[in-house]
């Protein structure tokens, strides 16, 4: 399967990855950073995978959610019937459940199915047996159990089945984790569970406040978001899966099963803007206890309950995506200087006031402490927004989001009635903006550039005027994105940076897709410097990469018209979400701050 030849269900603590071959292919239990059950995404059929097809069909005649949910119906269709699949993760009250309900539509179809469970990412073999009608597979701390309307056959490490299926008929399969050490909980009522799933999503669209012309994708957007919050805490993770490729056979491959601070407060920002007010209220308190204690140890990402240490490891036992090797679990960058994220968690917060959210002392008390460390260290180089692995440099675009924490800083007091030193946050704001001006801006070329002194640009870049770092009309913004659209852009999108085998900004080797948040600033940044028509065509072009279930990964690759990085990308979808607004007139920009 392509990337884009998945669909996602999940339950907010967990996701399942399900191709158009009728396949889950990952499925990690009982967290999206828990060990998987299914990764032949990762490597082959022995490494762990649940199909359930028609007999002698490849794909799928056709697949959808049903309308404003995370329930996916899959469509058989063969010449003497068709049938379709229903699958979902019910809203969990217990032990993760996954549900895949066999309907009959019309004739008589012939189905198969085989199941490969393969704990700790395709590396455990479970012991199976038999309990009346149901599996029953332990492997170390790993259990599960699967209830099967029919008759499953073990051997050669699998468990398989061949039925038919008459119109009317309804067959659920249930799949059930829980820890080995615990008693086999209770069984549930999948067709009843069905309908309370499908409701609890609707209700949860009907909260939604957008009303723009994009109505489609910005909801699936929405959607998507709320299916990577991992509800008992709050957090969001980037994605739910680790170490799909930015380059095919290449080695940019990251896990993305955590919550990074940028990422969190950007998917703050877009719910609050479409009305969710809930969900916003519980990242701020998931990000007070992440971030809690010395201010010195900010961290970039967290575990999804706000763990720090995530050690980055090699799994050698599984090949990668196309052999896109190595497979990572863990993620390194939490180590990292990324001082961008200052600027975006202390916006997020001021734009959550400003949108209705209650006032929280101790809220700002840490925002408080924290700032005063940022204030003493945002003139250090750092690895930036995106995480280089190369030697630290004075990316302008940590400049710039330095220069934004220090000003909303300053518009909390003024604006919010917080008690705070306005003229001391004013002052470091006037000096990091002359900085920038002055040592990340090429007059000759007439546009900013990566870092102090380079002469690469970056697409980052492009996030100036949206953040208010000067106003749109600007020349030095304009020559900004005249300079981003004649250096970056490949076949109508736009790379993040130049990469080259002799200048590795980053530090690895090997080439990567476009990446698609860059594209949506780009359309953002035509409309607000009043190119509205070329903004609208660049957005519409860009939602129409999503793949037939309305999803997106990272990056996209033009050349082989192939979605590429981990999948579905929470970056991505929050920039959809942001540009829709923009292009709506939920203009996300406030007023710029004119001046050198």
């Amino acid at each position: 399967m392509r990337i884009e030849d998945y669909a996602l269900i999940g339950d907010t603590q967990s996701a399942a990855l399900i191709g158009r071959n009728g396949s889950i292919d990952w499925l990690c239990l009982p967290r999206f950073d828990s060990p998987s059950c299914f990764a032949r995404l990762l490597g082959d059929e022995s490494n762990g995978s649940w199909r359930l097809a028609a007999a002698g069909r490849d794909t799928a005649a056709r697949r959808a959610y049903l309308e404003d949910s995370l329930v996916l119906e899959t469509v058989w269709e063969t010449p003497t019937g068709t049938v379709r699949v229903v699958d979902f993760m019910p809203v969990r009250s217990g032990n993760p459940d996954l549900v895949r309900v066999v309907e009959g539509l019309s004739g008589v179809v012939e189905m198969t199915t085989e199941i490969r469970i393969r704990f700790d990412y395709g590396r455990i073999v479970p012991w199976v047996r038999r309990t009346g009608a149901h599996l029953h597979a332990v492997g170390g701390p790993d259990s599960v159990w699967i209830h099967s309307p029919i008759p499953l056959h073990g051997g050669d490490y699998r468990h398989e089945a061949t039925f038919t299926v008459a119109a009317g008929e309804r067959l659920p399969f249930v799949f059930t984790w829980h820890p080995s050490h615990q008693p086999q909980p209770p069984a549930i009522d999948p067709l009843a569970e069905l309908g309370l799933t499908v409701d609890a999503w609707r209700h949860w669209v009907s909260r939604c406040g957008y009303r723009g012309p994009w109505r489609d994708a910005v909801v699936r957007s929405l959607i998507t978001l709320k299916a990577l919050t991992y509800s008992p805490t709050g957090g969001i993770v980037a994605a739910p899966t680790t170490s799909l490729p930015e380059h095919l056979g290449g080695v940019r491959n990251w896990d993305y099963r955590y919550c990074w601070l940028r990422d969190a407060a950007m998917t703050l920002d877009a719910l609050l803007r479409a009305g969710y007010v809930e969900e916003a209220d519980a990242w701020r308190s998931w990000l007070l206890r992440a971030i809690a204690g010395r201010p010195e140890d900010v961290q970039v990402l967290y575990g999804v309950a706000g763990e720090r240490r995530l050690p980055e490891m090699t799994l050698d036992w599984l090949p990668g995506y196309e052999n896109s090797a190595p497979v990572r679990i863990g993620n390194g960058a939490a180590n990292q200087l990324q001082l961008d994220i200052y600027g975006e968690f202390v916006d997020a917060l001021y734009r959550a006031r400003k949108q209705g959210m209650g006032p929280d002392d101790h809220a700002w008390a840490l925002v408080t402490k924290i700032m005063e460390f940022f204030e003493h260290n945002w003139d250090q180089p750092d690895e930036g927004l995106w995480e280089v692995r190369g030697p630290r440099r004075h990316f302008v675009h940590s400049k710039v989001m330095a220069w934004v924490a220090a000003d909303r800083m300053v518009r909390i007091i003024e604006e919010l009635g917080r008690h705070g030193d306005v003229e001391r946050w004013r002052a470091l704001r006037d000096r990091i903006h002359a900085e920038v001006c002055d040592k990340g801006y090429d007059p000759e070329r007439n546009t900013f550039t990566q870092s102090y002194g380079s002469h690469e640009l970056d697409a980052a870049l492009l996030q100036i005027p949206i953040v208010g770092f000067l106003p749109p009309d600007d020349p030095r913004v304009t020559g900004t994105i005249t300079a981003v659209e004649r250096e970056l852009m490949t076949d109508g999108f736009v790379l993040r940076y130049p990469i080259a085998e002799d200048n590795p900004v980053d530090g690895l080797p090997g080439g990567e897709g476009a990446f698609l948040a860059c594209s949506f600033w780009l359309a953002e940044a035509r409309a607000l410097t009043g190119r509205h028509d070329d903004a609208v065509q660049l957005f519409e072009r860009l939602i129409h990469l999503a793949n037939d279930v309305g999803l997106l990964a990272e990056e996209y690759d033009p050349r082989t018209g192939r979605q590429l990085g981990n999948f579905p990308q929470a970056f991505t979808h929050i920039h959809l979400i942001h540009t829709a607004q923009a292009l709506s007139g939920t203009n996300r920009i406030m007023a710029g701050r004119a001046g050198s």
